[in-house]
């Protein structure tokens, strides 16, 4: 297999473990068996379980962000390009993998010091941030910037809270709620 190749199935195979069972509770070990590789194999390619999670956290969030902005594009211009996240995520749920955000997720079982991990998901939420203020800035061009940015961050803290309360509560009232509440914010 072509290194690149070998490197990519590394990542898939860690990033369907991680999702779903967690990152403390998914082993070397496991990855490997998984990704049908040997260790010398994972190690030439990745030092650490944490640059395989590092690894994990972009490839998840690079496909996110593509896909969730594609969609909210594709909606009608104005208000409705900026709820189109919250209809993303409606979808995101539907699916049989769902398993709420993997930076929370994530970022729940590491330790406070492991600044690596840390850094790239706070990263990720300010990159996502950037994509629904782009959104608004796009769709809402007449309000002032200092408006613009904060439509922007009541929509994200919307967002947040609506994919960490739907994995908690297992339905999907929380996103339609958040979805009705910056609705009413997007006069």
């Amino acid at each position: 297999m072509k290194h690149s190749l070998v490197r990519q199935t590394i990542i898939d195979t860690a990033s369907n473990l991680f999702y779903q069972n967690g990152y403390n509770l998914t082993g070397i070990n496991e990855i490997i068996r998984e990704a049908g590789i040997a260790k010398a194999t994972l190690y030439s390619h990745f030092k650490s379980k944490d640059d395989i999670c590092v690894a994990y956290l972009k490839n998840r969030n690079d496909t996110f962000l593509q896909q969730i902005k594609a969609f909210a594009e594709k909606q009608e211009a104005g208000k409705s390009q900026v709820l189109g996240v919250f209809d993303f995520l409606s979808l995101f749920f539907k699916d049989k993998s769902f398993n709420g955000c993997w930076c929370i997720n994530t970022f729940s079982e590491i330790p406070r010091e492991n600044s690596k991990i840390r850094t790239e998901i706070q990263n990720q939420k300010k990159e996502f941030l950037e994509l629904v203020e782009g959104l608004v800035v796009t769709n809402y061009p007449d309000l002032s910037q200092k408006d613009q940015k904060i439509i922007a961050k009541q929509v994200y803290l919307l967002y947040e809270s609506a994919i960490s309360e739907s994995h908690i509560h297992q339905e999907a009232w929380p996103i339609n709620a958040t979805r009705e509440m910056a609705d009413a914010i997007l006069k």
